[in-house]
């Protein structure tokens, strides 16, 4: 019966690991289809190359940094419980890799390619797993710290905040020290018209393929099959319907908006999936949509941040969000189940904030002093980024 369980817990959170790799392919055609035609080939390739330099990271650190757990074992002890830590591990590497995917579609255009992948590296292994671990591993007590305190711990069942609140408010900074894509606003302030998208079937493409996988990163969070709720599932849909309506609605049918709604509902839910009635996600999902349309615009226009796939307001803004909506629609008077605390999501939420924003303020801080970060034109006619180039025959250039 033991191995039974065992072997049935393996294959369910295995079959979740590959839901939410394939979610990469998503964010890969979601940069793929919003970046000009000349620079798909760098986003297609720099996609894949996060995902190997991550793994790399959070094998040999950042899921020890996370949970004490290392692999240097022999097969026998590594294939204990038909090897359920190890596809665990494979489940938890594809959301850490999530953040290095998140910050590339932010930065995408102008940025160093070997840069990046130091970025990545050092991201995936320290930064991310430090907060990972606070948490859902209760690092330093402060989980029950919050339980004392107001009576709940903060609650991320499936990564609002732990992975796309900080993905997000890790990607301002280097956006912000980057600067703008040449080209990218003209001389009175206005947004110049040169920078279209390639490709909005692609781009559809991505937002579909990110939101089935959802569905696995969502309910396969549960990790074992006895924990396992059908609740997660029809909240995930009722907030991914209800952020594609009111970006529909707010963004004046612009199939751009369109396709981010669903995402900013589902980046929204994934807090509190698990303790939500499927109105409150609705709800939730809704107001994400809104939040997205609203601060894009606002970003990209009056505050002229060149966030290019506006990862900053999906990812950062709408997983605050959803961080904090976890302990309004989660109380018992709005329909919820119960179990969370306004203030400790707050809290856990600002926690995960603050860390990602001084993160990747110094990461990519450090690194634009010492081996710069933007794919400039002096660097560029120098062959300063010639290694991404060579696998096509058509040279593919950030700017």
């Amino acid at each position: 019966m033991g191995t039974a369980k065992f072997g049935g817990d393996a294959l369910f959170i295995l079959l979740g690991a590959i839901l939410v790799f394939f979610m990469h392919a998503g964010f890969a055609f979601l940069e793929l289809g919003t970046v000009r035609s000349k620079n798909q080939v760098n986003a297609l390739v720099k996609i894949l190359m996060d995902f190997a330099v991550s793994t790399l990271a959070y094998f040999f650190i950042g899921y020890y940094v996370a949970y004490g757990t290392q692999f240097f074992h022999g097969a026998t002890a590594l294939s204990a419980m038909n090897g359920y830590e190890l596809v665990k591990f494979f489940f938890l590497l594809t959301f850490a890799a999530a953040v290095p995917a998140i910050i590339s579609g932010g930065i995408a255009e102008r940025a160093r390619f070997e840069p990046q992948m130091m970025a990545t590296f050092v991201l995936v292994a320290l930064v991310y797993p430090f907060f990972e671990g606070i948490a859902w591993n209760n690092h330093f007590g402060i989980q029950d710290w919050l339980t004392h305190q107001f009576g709940s711990a903060f609650h991320d069942f499936a990564g609002s905040v732990v992975v796309h609140a900080v993905g997000g408010w890790i990607a301002l900074p280097a956006v912000l020290l980057l600067g703008p894509r040449k080209g990218r606003y003209t001389r009175d302030g206005k947004v110049a018209a040169v920078h279209p998208p390639s490709s909005i079937p692609f781009l559809a493409l991505g937002a579909w393929i990110l939101a089935v996988g959802w569905f696995g990163f969502n309910v396969m969070s549960a990790q074992t099959l006895d924990k396992i709720n059908g609740l997660v599932a029809i909240n995930s849909l009722m907030a991914m319907v209800g952020g594609t309506l009111t970006a529909w609605w707010a963004g004046r049918n612009d199939p751009g908006f369109v396709y981010n709604g669903p995402l900013a509902g589902l980046v929204a839910v994934c807090a509190g999936s698990d303790v939500m009635h499927p109105l409150g996600a609705l709800v939730v999902g809704g107001i994400a949509g809104l939040l997205f349309v609203h601060m894009f615009t606002l970003v990209q226009n009056r505050w002229k941040i060149d966030d290019v796939l506006g990862v900053w307001p999906l990812h950062g803004l709408c997983g605050a969000w959803g961080g904090i909506a976890a302990g309004i629609f989660g109380l018992p008077a709005l329909g919820g189940l119960g179990g969370v605390s306004v203030v400790s999501q707050v809290l856990g939420t600002l926690a995960g904030i603050g860390i990602a924003l001084a993160g990747g303020g110094v990461v990519y801080g450090v690194l634009r002093r010492v081996v710069g970060l933007r794919l400039d034109e002096e660097a560029e006619f120098m062959g300063a980024d010639l290694s991404i180039h060579r696998i096509s025959a058509t040279p593919e250039r950030e700017l």
